[in-house]
């Protein structure tokens, strides 16, 4: 199969994928309103005792670059739940009587997602505006953390997808998932800063690539006042550097694990 085939059937099914979001309202709705919920809660609720650590800047501009990393993380577990319904409703099956390639299958649910979480940070962001929050950054560095963000829930995705392809049921999906990812973004700076942490905690979150993506985009995004505290680890000093690490690995390892379990989940009845 060539290229320009190949690039065909994973446009095919990330169109396939974005109308069936359109076709079920219900879905986008709820996907946008979770961010929204999110943001307000943690910034309201919480935020008075939360904020009160010295982060060296308003608390709700160092809260909403963490609540985009937390969300499109959680985001990611759509993409294994779309998946793993697809297996259980036989819609695989169709595909592999189809001449397309298996890999566009994979590849057509985690590009897809991204759109999603484009309109998710968009809503987060209008949101945060009006609640105080503030791009203080150049253009050209909010595009980068954007970016970065984006690109770590891509990886994230891959994940997810895997997760589905070797599970198969949505509800395990989203059961497994949330087990990994509320530690993953609770114990990081998504919310608080690391040097609040106990030592233990504190440690496992300096290396933790969610806060290296959240540490980027508050630098991005100019989040981070004159009074904040200096990482003195290297993956916080050079966030950017130490996400993109991360994604390059998960990307290395979960395409071509997704791909082969997809092609394994496909040669297997219901």
């Amino acid at each position: 199969m060539s290229i320009a085939e190949f690039s065909s059937d994973a446009v095919t099914i990330t169109r396939r994928n974005l109308r069936k979001i359109w076709r079920v309202p219900d879905i986008l709705v709820f996907t946008l309103i979770s961010p929204i919920m999110f943001v307000l809660l943690f910034a309201f609720v919480f935020g008075g005792a939360i904020g009160s650590q010295d982060t060296g800047v308003d608390y709700v501009e160092f809260l909403i670059p963490g609540i985009f990393v937390q969300t499109v993380v959680f985001g990611a577990t759509f993409t294994g739940y779309s998946l793993a319904e697809d297996i259980k409703k036989g819609i695989i099956d169709r595909f592999r009587s189809l001449p397309m390639s298996p890999s566009a299958v994979v590849i057509g649910r985690t590009v897809s997602d991204i759109g999603i979480n484009v309109l998710s940070l968009c809503v987060m962001s209008v949101t945060g505006l009006i609640i105080g929050w503030r791009l203080r950054g150049s253009f050209l560095d909010a595009v980068i953390g954007y970016v970065v963000i984006l690109l770590f829930a891509f990886a994230i995705s891959w994940i997810m997808a895997f997760v589905a392809l070797l599970v198969r049921s949505p509800e395990v999906v989203n059961n497994a998932s949330f087990i990994v990812i509320f530690p993953v973004t609770f114990i990081a700076n998504t919310f608080v800063s690391v040097g609040s942490l106990p030592a233990p905690l504190a440690a496992v979150a300096q290396w933790n690539p969610v806060s290296a993506v959240a540490q980027a985009a508050r630098e991005r995004f100019g989040n981070l006042g004159p009074g904040a505290v200096t990482p003195d680890v290297w993956s916080l000093q050079h966030p950017i550097a130490y996400a993109l690490l991360w994604i390059a690995v998960i990307l290395a390892v979960f395409v071509p694990l997704s791909v082969w379990q997809y092609r394994r989940a496909a040669s297997r009845t219901p």
